[in-house]
């Protein structure tokens, strides 16, 4: 992992006094210990099963796209608050990639829990070229890009169980 340091948690007051860490440590998951990750990919999926239903898919793309340009701003500064380059507690690109799974996978329980078990295994195994884009991109960006190809790598496995009719 990127210098993903398991430094100390900042305090729950510092990371809610500013609304860039409250979203780059996931509303505050980010914070519940061990697999910062996995708590926060969890409220992820919570958020979801409240609000994606009630929208369009290009009100679903535009917020995506918007989840992630601010997380690339949110993230960078606030791993340059922390003086590191991806605090464990950053968990807000797990989330937003999550949601793009979330997004193109069949609405059905065993298919999200699929779904979340294949991200999770991709974004902590880190299989090339994740691992590469860990190590060599940095910022904001960086911290957000190896999740969105965990969350590619998740899709692809999604959409071959779905083609062999895993789902139906």
């Amino acid at each position: 992992m990127r210098n993903r340091v398991r430094v100390a948690y900042p305090a729950p007051r510092w990371v809610a006094g500013d609304p860039g860490r409250l979203i780059a440590f996931g509303l505050g998951s980010g914070l519940l210990r061990p697999a910062s990750g996995t708590w926060g990919t969890l409220l992820a999926w919570l958020i979801w099963a409240a609000a994606a239903p009630a929208a369009s898919d290009l009100a679903l793309a535009i917020f995506l796209a918007l989840a992630f340009a601010y997380g690339c701003w949110a993230c960078h500064r606030v791993a340059r608050e922390l003086q590191v380059d991806d605090h464990v507690g950053i968990v807000w690109d797990e989330m937003v990639a999550f949601w793009l799974v979330l997004w193109l996978v069949p609405g059905t329980f065993l298919a999200q829990l699929t779904a979340f078990g294949l991200f999770r295994l991709f974004d902590i195994a880190k299989p090339p070229p994740i691992k590469y884009f860990d190590a060599k991109i940095k910022g904001g960006f960086g911290v957000m890009w190896d999740d969105i190809v965990a969350a590619g790598y998740a899709l692809l496995v999604m959409a071959i169980l779905v083609r062999l009719g895993v789902f139906t």
